[in-house]
């Protein structure tokens, strides 16, 4: 029976897969369920929303206990100019990748499945920071039915393999095989690649949520680990890139030696798209500290509502100093920013 969804459903589904925040896509799934037409064309989409409101919503609630008796929080809120999810089979180096890149103390052992349960830290690059989210080994024989939900407030995805692993391109099909049944894909595709109209999360989901919105395409960057053994790396980085690392971007690197892991970092701001905003007062200098991080493409109305969420109504114009205009040019909310530029927000 067709469902014959309403404009109304239609914009609550949207406004989910934009979402970041935890409690924002609960919010979400609330007015899904609020505005989704009740009849039997519906019944299982209801029966969806309905279970995954629940889940989120006892996630969130441990996360607001602080673990406790509910058991380790599954539900990591996004921080960061963006949230990267490190996946990848057992024994890749995950961990060690994580401790590397962000100063954490994540468990490293080697043997499989040390991760149990999220854990995040922070990659600096220039003045800003991505949250790296340490997830345990994806496997057919260790399931994990909470990923999907963890993996729906990331922006994108390392895919970390063992180089020199032999059945390298088996577990890589393995970690693919195990995301579909999640209702989540990996594409090679990267917003900052892009035109800047489509640099937003939820576009680059559309095609994928057409006929099911909880469905997710994450952007991928497999970073082929350890490397430092490999007796011939061009070779075995060739040979990874013909038989399974073809549809994504590549890097050779070292949780031990440091092998490009210097990257990364640069890498991810080029290719997610990133624009970094500065804002000012009235009559005084730039708070070049702590830069407000956007995407190509959005607009000082957009830096209104992350100054304040709802002052982007009270704002009538803004001053800006930077490349998308002339130092001190009055410019409306709808004016496209670019990275580095300085906003004086007048109200």
């Amino acid at each position: 029976m067709p469902a014959n969804l309403s404009p109304a459903y239609k914009a609550a589904e949207a406004a989910f897969r934009a979402a970041r925040d935890p409690h924002a896509r609960l919010d979400g799934l609330r007015e899904m369920l609020r505005t989704i037409p009740k009849h039997k064309g519906t019944e299982r989409m209801q029966a969806d929303i309905k279970a995954r409101i629940k889940d989120l919503g006892e996630q969130l609630e441990v996360v607001r206990r602080g673990g406790g008796h509910g058991g380790p929080a599954l539900v990591v809120r996004p921080e960061g100019a963006a949230q990267v999810a490190l996946i990848g089979p057992p024994n890749a180096g995950k961990s060690a990748l994580h401790a590397r890149l962000t100063g954490s103390d994540a468990q490293v052992a080697p043997y499989p499945f040390t991760t149990q349960v999220p854990h995040p830290g922070m990659l600096p690059f220039e003045d800003v920071q991505f949250q790296l989210l340490d997830l345990p080994a994806v496997s057919t024989d260790h399931p994990l039915n909470w990923l999907g939900g963890t993996l729906q407030s990331a922006d994108a995805v390392l895919l970390v393999v063992d180089l020199c692993e032999p059945a390298v391109v088996d577990q890589v099909g393995a970690v693919r095989s195990a995301l579909a049944r999640m209702r989540t894909s990996l594409t090679g595709i990267w917003p900052g690649e892009g035109p800047a109209s489509d640099h937003s999360r939820a576009s680059a989901q559309d095609a994928a949520a057409a006929d099911d919105p909880f469905a997710m395409t994450l952007p991928t960057l497999m970073l082929a680990n350890k490397a430092e053994g490999c007796a011939d790396l061009g070779a075995e980085l060739e040979a990874l890139g013909e038989l399974a690392g073809s549809a994504y971007p590549m890097f050779a690197v070292s949780a031990d030696t440091g092998l490009n892991l210097g990257q990364i970092g640069p890498w991810l701001f080029e290719r997610l798209g990133i624009v970094r905003v500065y804002t000012k007062v009235p009559g005084h200098v730039a708070d070049r500290e702590r830069p407000f991080t956007l995407r190509r493409g959005q607009t000082v109305g957009d830096v209104a509502r992350l100054v304040h969420r709802g002052m982007s109504h009270a704002v009538r114009y803004a001053r800006l100093w930077g490349t998308s205009g002339f130092d001190g040019q009055q410019v409306g909310l709808e004016h496209r920013v670019a990275d580095r530029d300085v906003i004086e927000l007048h109200t």
